[in-house]
């Protein structure tokens, strides 16, 4: 080989070599702020609590008449990986079997579920809401999208069957999700489940992980797919055991039998609302669809009180 071509193979691999490093560099940073966002306001419980306060007052009495009775109870599970997991439980004044588990969203903890914990508080249901994995009280530092939540959620309802439980030993179980929490709610609808899980609610869920993560990278970067997505995906396989394209509600739903409502917001950009007529579609059985007029991500109980209340209690109550 001549000393000109050497030069130009030293280049091309010198090249490649650096495009390799920029695209390793941009993926650890994408998956880093992915799922180990710098600012996670779920870890502020007292501050999430003030929020909640603020954007529902109607709430407010309630939450003080749980606080003077002192109604909410904290507990814990160690889960699978070893790491201590934080819920809270709230029994119905009236002793019975109905629960309602209700799962947060991104970056989120259980306070912000309050606003829907208290439809089925109204419905007489005992309640259990669970901080994920790396979010509210509970252990980790990583977000898991709705994917390995699914284990733990899982692990949550065998406590809350527990707990609740009527002289014969078991319950009738609803799970509602919202955003991220519906994620996990639809991928928990798609494994065997006892048969004291009735049904199902998911308020604005993405169809995937890589769906969600390939619209922000669009939206937030103006970036493609390729390759960071790709390369991404393949470290997250790497280093938590799950990729993009495994942690898809979609393909989880399209094994649920029992039956799920699924709501969405007709403005929301962040789930961008055609990721719910897809999972719709997916879904075998029963199934309904509300969405909401106006409402951006996560705002259609905040936006549509009466009607979000009523859609879900009349559910709810035909099929658990």
């Amino acid at each position: 080989m001549s000393t000109k071509n050497k030069r130009i193979s030293i280049i091309a691999l010198s090249v490649m070599v650096l495009l390799l490093l920029i695209i390793t560099g941009a993926s650890w940073y994408m998956l880093d702020y992915s799922l180990k966002p710098q600012v996670n306001k779920g870890r502020d419980t007292e501050a999430i609590f003030k929020k909640v306060r603020t954007e529902y007052p109607y709430l407010n009495h309630w939450l003080d008449s749980l606080t003077t009775v002192h109604a909410i109870h904290d507990t814990s599970i160690v889960a699978s990986d070893g790491d201590h997991h934080h819920a809270v439980y709230i029994r119905a004044p009236h002793k019975n079997n109905r629960v309602a588990v209700v799962v947060h969203g991104y970056t989120d903890n259980y306070v912000m579920m309050l606003p829907i914990a208290k439809i089925y508080a109204d419905m007489g249901y005992n309640l259990l809401l669970p901080d994920l994995h790396g979010n509210g009280k509970s252990d980790g530092n990583v977000e898991q999208m709705g994917w390995k939540d699914r284990i733990d959620v899982m692990q949550w309802m065998d406590m809350a069957n527990r707990l609740f439980a009527d002289s014969t030993g078991h319950t009738r179980m609803v799970v509602h999700g919202w955003s991220m929490g519906a994620a996990t709610t639809m991928c928990v609808s798609g494994e065997q489940l006892p048969p004291y899980v009735r049904c199902f609610v998911e308020d604005c869920g993405y169809t995937s992980v890589w769906d969600e993560f390939g619209g922000q990278l669009k939206e937030q970067f103006s970036l493609p797919e390729f390759p960071i997505l790709y390369s991404a995906s393949l470290l997250c396989k790497l280093r938590y055991g799950w990729s993009f394209g495994e942690a898809s509600p979609l393909k989880q739903i399209a094994k649920c039998h029992k039956p799920m409502l699924f709501i969405h917001g007709s403005d929301d950009d962040f789930v961008p609302t055609w990721m719910v007529y897809p999972l719709f579609k997916a879904k075998p059985g029963v199934k309904q669809l509300w969405v909401a007029p106006g409402s951006k991500h996560a705002r259609s109980l905040h936006d549509h009180v009466a009607e979000y209340t009523r859609r879900v209690t009349d559910f709810v109550e035909k099929y658990n």
